[in-house]
Formats: C-alpha cells, sequence, structure tokens
C-alpha cells in the first residue's frame, strides 16, 4: 500500500510517500519539504535512490506548496497513492483515534481552530488540497492530542468553575501525542520492555516544545494544555506565564485579545527574549558571538524544561528513563547537557562523550552505571501515521 504522509507547520509543509508492504514493514520513496511558506520558499526533494535537490520557488500558502509538490511526485516512476495521511494537531474530546476525514469531520476540526490556531487551519488546507488534489483517495486525520486522553482527571483539569469546565469542554488536552508515543514505543523496542509497563519521561524540543510523563505506558500528564502555549519556553511561545500578567498588560498597553494571543504565539519564547532568535541554531551561534539575551534565553529554555522533568519524577515516583526527541532534543548535545546537569541526586548521570556524539542518531547518554537511563531517540512521527493509516484504511 502507497501512502502519501502531510505534515504542516505554520510556515511548512513536509510530504513523504511510503510504501507499507504486506509484513508493515515501511519503505520511503520520496520525501518533499517546503519550509518559508508565504514568498520564495525552501523546496527541498528526496528520493529513495538517493537524489536530492534543495531549490526555492513561489508558494505563497499550503495549497500552492501541495501544488508543486505534488506535480513534482507525478514524475517519479510508479507514482500512485491508495491513502493519505495527515497529522492534526488538535482534536478535541470527539476525535481521539485515527479517522476517516468526511466533511463532518471537516467541521469538527474546524471547530477546534481557536484552540489552535498556528496549526489547525494549516492542517485543513492542506487536507483541502489533497482532498481536491486525489479526488475518492482517502484521507485520515492522525491527531496530536489522542495519546493524551489517558491524562487523568486531577492532572487534566483546570482550576476554574466547574460549570464552566462542564459547559465550555475545558480540560487539559496535550499535544505531541504522536511525537511522544513514538518515542515510548520504539524505546520499548530498543530495550525489549513492554509498553504497558513503561514509566518514562520524554522530552519533545523543536520550535514547538513539550514533556509528557508516562506510567503503565500511558500519558498520565504533560506540559501543554488546553491550547499548545502552556508549558515549556519555545520558539516564539512563552509557556507557562501569569495569568494575572496578561490582563496587566492587556490594560497597559492597550492591546486586544488578538493582540495578546498574538503576542504569547508569534512574539515570545526564544524569539522575544534573545531580541530576534527562534531557531535554536541561530540563539546558539548568536551566544558564540556573547550575546547576553540569547545566553538568558538558553538558561530559561533549559531551566523550564528541568523544572518539568523533576516535578514529572515526583508524580511518577522516578522512573527508569528519560528520552529526548524532537529537531532540538535530537542535534543539541549543549541543550541536552544543560538540562540534565546536576541530577545526580536522583542517580541520573549524563556520559559526555555519547551525549556529545549523539546528533540525530538512536543512542543512550547517561553512564551505564546511571540508574535512570537517558536516550536520544529520533522521533518519525510519519512512520506512526502511517501505521494508522494502513491499520484504519485496511479494515
Amino acid at each position: 500500500m502507497k501512502i502519501l504522509v502531510v505534515n504542516t507547520g505554520s510556515s511548512s509543509l513536509k510530504i513523504e510517500w511510503i510504501d507499507v508492504g504486506p509484513d508493515g514493514s515501511q519503505t520511503k520513496l520520496a520525501r518533499f519539504s517546503a519550509e518559508k511558506l508565504g514568498g520564495e520558499a525552501n523546496i527541498s526533494r528526496w528520493t529513495g535512490g538517493g537524489k536530492k535537490e534543495k531549490r526555492t520557488e513561489e508558494a505563497r500558502s499550503v495549497t500552492e506548496a501541495f501544488d508543486v509538490a505534488r506535480g513534482w511526485l507525478k514524475t517519479l516512476d510508479g507514482f500512485s497513492v491508495e491513502a493519505i495521511g495527515h497529522r492534526v494537531v488538535h482534536g478535541g474530546e470527539k476525535l481521539t483515534a485515527p479517522t476517516l476525514i468526511s466533511d463532518v469531520v471537516l467541521r469538527e476540526i474546524e471547530s477546534l481552530n481557536s484552540l489552535a490556531p498556528l496549526h489547525n487551519p494549516i492542517a485543513l488546507e492542506a487536507i483541502r488540497a489533497a482532498r481536491q488534489a486525489f479526488g475518492q483517495t482517502p484521507n485520515v486525520a492522525v491527531f496530536d492530542t489522542a495519546f493524551h486522553r489517558t491524562i487523568p482527571e486531577v492532572a487534566g483539569t483546570y482550576a476554574l468553575p466547574h460549570e464552566l469546565n462542564e459547559r465550555l469542554r475545558i480540560r487539559r488536552y496535550g499535544f505531541h501525542g504522536i511525537a511522544h508515543e513514538a518515542m515510548l514505543n520504539r524505546y520499548c523496542e530498543l530495550t525489549n520492555h513492554a509498553v504497558e509497563n513503561a514509566k518514562l519521561i520524554t522530552i519533545q524540543l523543536g520550535n514547538g516544545c513539550s514533556i509528557t510523563a508516562i506510567l503503565d505506558g500511558k500519558s498520565v500528564d504533560t506540559s501543554m494544555g488546553f491550547t499548545p502555549g502552556e508549558g515549556l519556553v519555545m520558539g516564539t511561545r512563552a509557556g507557562d506565564i501569569d495569568s494575572g500578567l496578561l490582563t496587566w498588560l492587556a490594560r497597559k498597553e492597550k492591546l486586544t485579545l488578538d493582540q495578546v494571543e498574538d503576542l504569547l504565539n508569534h512574539k515570545s519564547g526564544l524569539l522575544g527574549l534573545s531580541g530576534g532568535h527562534a531557531d535554536m541554531r541561530d540563539l546558539l551561534e548568536a551566544i558564540q558571538r556573547n550575546n547576553v539575551q540569547a545566553q538568558l534565553a538558553l538558561e530559561i529554555y533549559c531551566y523550564r524544561v528541568r523544572k518539568y522533568v523533576g516535578a514529572y519524577l515526583a508524580v511518577l515516583n522516578g522512573v527508569e528513563a528519560i528520552i529526548f526527541g524532537g529537531g532540538v532534543g535530537e542535534h543539541s548535545p549543549c541543550v541536552r547537557a544543560k538540562i540534565i546537569q546536576e541530577m545526580g541526586w536522583f542517580d541520573i548521570r549524563l556520559d559526555s562523550a555519547a551525549n556529545a556524539g549523539a546528533i540525530g542518531t538512536e543512542s543512550r547518554i547517561s553512564e551505564q552505571k546511571s540508574g535512570v537511563a537517558v536516550w536520544v531517540l529520533p522521533v518519525d512521527e510519519a512512520a506512526m501515521i502511517v501505521n494508522a493509516v494502513a491499520a484504519l484504511v485496511g479494515r
């Protein structure tokens, strides 16, 4: 079965063409990505034969980028698609499992746009482009919130009036679920560990960041909440912040609600703290130039993660492993070291050489004598989505 996986970001589109064998094995046939949509986008194309190409091309929207991708894919030998899988950030209370996309499902996803304003509208644009381009080919939505449906009431409830929580279905939904579940599954494969017995802390660090406490193979707490804006410091998002500060700021600066939302989602985080560096690579380069603001931004970023690690060690009463994933988690040894530093009190001991060498590779980066193992596990969200699509469409 040949499956197309579509993964959108706030200004990006990634597409993978994957062949699933009768035994469930996956062969990646081609990959397309478009970054910095809105004008001259950075386009990358790769085929299984090893041919890679980078270029810039006009792509003002996800729809235009999708058309560029489809035009290229159609030139590849044997190109065909039997199903399309889409990563969708927010599924709310109703969409808690991989779901065939119908007009009704589209409307339900659209109703959640205000809860994930950076992601759901873009995903919807990609879904509509795929349906238009591939006609009756089944489209399947796989939701980032689904893995966190097991969070217990005590961890998922905000201390707001009960009537309000019930009427508006306010709760902590959690996000990055596909990535956290991928880290869980891969760790269990590598260590020959039963998923249902796993007790882990998984840390997804990229432009968006989150951390999850996993008990008996299930999410029991996570840093993101009602929206993807809660929790850790991120590329452009503030994460945890005093709600009273927001109302004070709105009055003081005469900000509308839309302006407050824009401030929290697009102008804060590493970008706001450093004065212009949302990407960790740019931030680390600025630190090399002795940029004091950039250094403080990095310290705050790592401190917030370390604080959550401590909280989840308490929630879980200890863990067997801590796992790093995501672009930053997989490629930044200095960030991982700052987060795990001085945690020998909990028998967590990093192997400096192993950590320095773990860049985009599967590696254990803790000392062998460390009571808690620390791993770097590159996250393959596409593989998770393909498994879900193949299982659903196959049925």
